[in-house]
């Protein structure tokens, strides 16, 4: 049976449909799994979504993707959110990159493992390992998967850990910009940017730089921002700070920037306060990047979700974001 770290992989679900002669009717979708709760299995398929009750399972399992990126779709995504979140500290070793920010968060302070480290692997993964030691922090590397699964192989035989798989999801800008496009509840809708939709969710601003009450929210869910981290948020060229506020008070907030030469936009510190959740704001933000971004020319967008964040996946989806790869942070012992 599917578990909870199923979220936002393809499933194939065997259903029982009815009986005939004493004997049950059994029928297949395939979908990508939304929800898992206890009562009910969610999945996006071709025809739409589909809720089964868990009482109608008789089979569920993880399927594998209908078409895999090619090596150069991920590396090229991979540049593009390496630059949407650049580290203040940045080394090379042939093509892997090396990156620190202080410690604050796993991406911006692990190597990335994409292209050749002009170099057996053993040696390269020596001096990985030389370099985040020769600026005091642990080595971390980023394994985008499945290109980098032989890095992966070789972390295994070091009894390198993993921390748990982020996705790395996709969407065409036209797809969130669509006209009432659904996202929240049922009756939820994204709204244009800058623009009231009449109902739950206001205007939502976008700044250049980040307001002081931003990067509050921002400390709150990342544990503080050290310099380090202030340089990992603002020094993209082209970059947005979302805000959505109601009588002058934060409550949603939203980063985006365009990279990859200019084709992702990238949506990070997707937030909304916990008093104001399931009104749409979160979609309200998007949306609004997507408007700004689509004028800059972007015309995909992309963001990293851990796979275990069931709520922010489901979201996501409903958004219509699709898993392109994933990865996993390797730490040393």
């Amino acid at each position: 049976m599917l578990r909870q770290q199923d979220v936002g992989h393809r499933i194939v679900v065997r259903r029982i449909v009815g009986i005939r002669e004493g004997r049950p009717l059994f029928s297949d979708a395939l979908g990508e799994l939304v929800e898992l709760s206890e009562t009910h299995i969610t999945l996006a398929t071709d025809g739409g979504p589909l809720r089964v009750p868990v009482g109608e399972v008789h089979r569920a399992k993880r399927v594998p993707p209908a078409r895999r990126p090619t090596a150069a779709a991920v590396i090229a995504l991979e540049t593009a959110a390496d630059e949407a979140w650049p580290a203040p500290v940045r080394g090379r070793l042939g093509d892997w990159r090396l990156r620190s920010a202080a410690g604050w968060t796993g991406r911006a302070n692990s190597a990335l493992p994409i292209g050749d480290p002009d170099r057996p692997l053993p040696e390269a993964l020596d001096a990985v390992q030389r370099w985040y030691a020769d600026h005091g922090q642990p080595a971390l590397v980023n394994t985008p998967l499945p290109l980098a699964a032989p890095v992966g192989a070789e972390l295994d035989t070091r009894g390198w850990t993993s921390r748990p798989p982020v996705l790395v999801q996709t969407v065409p800008l036209a797809t969130l910009t669509a006209p009432g496009r659904a996202v929240g509840t049922s009756h939820e809708a994204v709204p244009p940017a800058n623009a009231s939709t009449g109902g739950d969710a206001p205007p939502v601003t976008l700044a250049r730089a980040p307001a002081d009450d931003w990067l509050a929210v921002a400390a709150d869910r990342k544990g503080g921002l050290p310099e380090a981290a202030r340089h990992v948020l603002t020094a993209v060229d082209r970059i947005r700070f979302a805000e959505l506020r109601v009588d002058g008070r934060l409550l949603a907030v939203g980063r985006g920037t365009v990279t990859g030469e200019g084709r992702w936009l990238g949506v990070s510190l997707l937030e909304v306060l916990p008093e104001a959740r399931r009104r749409g704001y979160a979609g309200a933000v998007v949306r609004a990047l997507a408007g700004w971004a689509g004028a800059e020319g972007a015309t995909h967008a992309f963001l990293q979700v851990e796979q275990h964040n069931v709520g922010a996946v489901a979201l996501y989806r409903r958004l219509g974001f699709t898993t392109h790869h994933t990865y996993l942070t390797r730490v040393a012992p």
